[in-house]
């Protein structure tokens, strides 16, 4: 069967009566005659679809196709293109009802020109070396690590679009449990606090976390929340993006050779879409692309009786006995799952950590409860009695315009974790005379 038959099938069938009579009077009318292969072809589409499938025209349209009663249409062609609305057939977050575009358009306050623009259903502001043209800022830092981080910010109307989706949408559905990170009520400390004062802590990370996150990925996540596959695809195109190849050109390739293989890595992943690094989105869509990961790391770690959470890209397992040289063994077992769920790990960053040394999770030590190091908090004590005795200007090295704000900052880190030194510290630092 053409492929512009089965489309133009699969909307008439869904505009007209969904049973067999209405199915080939449907079909009949499509084609301009009644064709003896339209009976076996309604009956195998009422098998595999016993209601219509409103919210799905393009899989019913690649089913049709490969149907047995379809091979006898080769030769057929469709006179008429009938136009059939799709709707949601599932809420199971009760999220905003879109049933098709132009309701989408609507909830975005945007016209449907508009909404295909920022879609970029043909990827033009993707492939343009414009930048006028295009939906992203791209700019890139230095990690600590000697790595370089790809940003890709989305221009003010994209990211106001973004966090529009964001909290109508994306926020109301929740991720696993063991997701610790941009969620409500997640946190460093609730990433952490699990593992506290366990015998043996491992710390891995993943690769390039939000570029490892494909458009299909995405896509699938609208769907499973019950959004028609065009009003999925679009809302794929808006929290999506490709980084073009002139601005990878533009990226400096990190100085340590270990890193060149995963900057490599890195620009593939840029190339193909992604949940970009920079947009509000991403950190909530990456957290659900990551449930079945949850889900198995999860089962994992019960099996080895230990916990599991993750913080972004960040995993940690916990075991409430020493696993001694099963280790290994389950490293290699958390690595196949990884792997196995589209991601990959850092290996540069897996951490063992047994109780005799310092256990760290997100900055916090859990050998004992989850709390800064001491260390930290005796650098921090020092440059509030130095700001107190000679001027917080002698303390500013780095130059920050807001350094009071970024220095109560980092103590409200402490207080979080550790409210009585956190109190020692603000009493200190609301004594600072902040005009030297």
């Amino acid at each position: 069967m053409r492929p512009d038959l089965a489309r133009a099938l699969a909307a008439g069938l869904l505009a007209g009566e969904w049973t067999p009579a209405g199915l080939v009077e449907s079909g009949s009318m499509v084609l301009g005659r009644r064709r003896r292969w339209l009976t076996p072809l309604a009956r195998q589409a009422l098998e595999l679809y016993p209601r219509p499938p409103h919210d799905r025209p393009r899989e019913l349209a690649a089913v049709l196709a490969g149907l047995p009663a379809a091979g006898r249409a080769a030769a057929d062609r469709p006179v008429s293109r009938p136009l059939s609305g799709t709707r949601m057939l599932a809420n199971p977050w009760r999220l905003p009802a879109l049933d098709g575009l132009d309701d989408l358009a609507r909830h975005l306050d945007l016209t449907p020109g508009e909404l295909d623009w920022f879609a970029d259903p043909r990827r033009l502001a993707r492939r343009t070396s414009e930048p006028r043209l295009q939906h992203y800022r791209v700019s890139h830092r230095v990690a600590p690590s000697g790595a370089i981080r790809v940003l890709e910010a989305p221009k003010p109307r994209t990211k106001a679009l973004q966090r529009l989706l964001l909290d109508d949408v994306v926020s109301s559905i929740a991720p696993h449990d063991a997701a610790r990170g941009f969620r409500r009520g997640g946190s460093v400390g609730s990433y952490a606090a699990p593992h506290a004062g366990r015998p043996v802590v491992l710390r891995l990370d993943l690769e390039s976390f939000f570029a490892s996150v494909t458009v299909a990925r995405v896509y699938g996540i609208w769907r499973s929340a019950g959004y028609p596959e065009p009003v999925a695809h679009a809302l794929a195109g808006l929290t999506t993006t490709v980084l073009p190849h002139a601005a990878w050109r533009a990226i400096p390739r990190p100085a340590p050779p270990r890193l060149l293989d995963a900057h490599w890595r890195l620009g593939r992943r840029l190339a193909a879409p992604h949940l970009p690094q920079g947009a509000p989105t991403s950190p909530a869509l990456a957290n659900l692309a990551a449930y079945r990961l949850d889900v198995r790391l999860t089962a994992l770690a019960r099996s080895w009786g230990g916990r599991y959470t993750r913080y972004a890209d960040d995993l940690a397992l916990s075991g409430d006995r020493g696993w001694g040289t099963g280790t290994s063994r389950l490293l290699d077992a958390v690595e196949t799952v990884v792997r196995d769920e589209g991601f990959r790990l850092n290996p540069r960053k897996t951490a063992v950590m047994p109780r005799g040394g310092r256990q760290t999770l997100g900055g916090l030590v859990v050998n004992q409860q989850p709390r800064v190091s001491r260390a930290e908090v005796d650098t921090l004590r020092a440059v509030v009695h130095n700001c107190r005795r000679y001027g917080p200007s002698t303390q500013n090295r780095e130059e920050r315009p807001a350094f009071a704000e970024h220095l109560r900052g980092r103590i409200a880190w402490v207080a979080q974790h550790d409210p009585a030194r956190g109190a020692r510290l603000l009493a200190d630092y609301d004594t600072i005379d902040w005009s030297r």
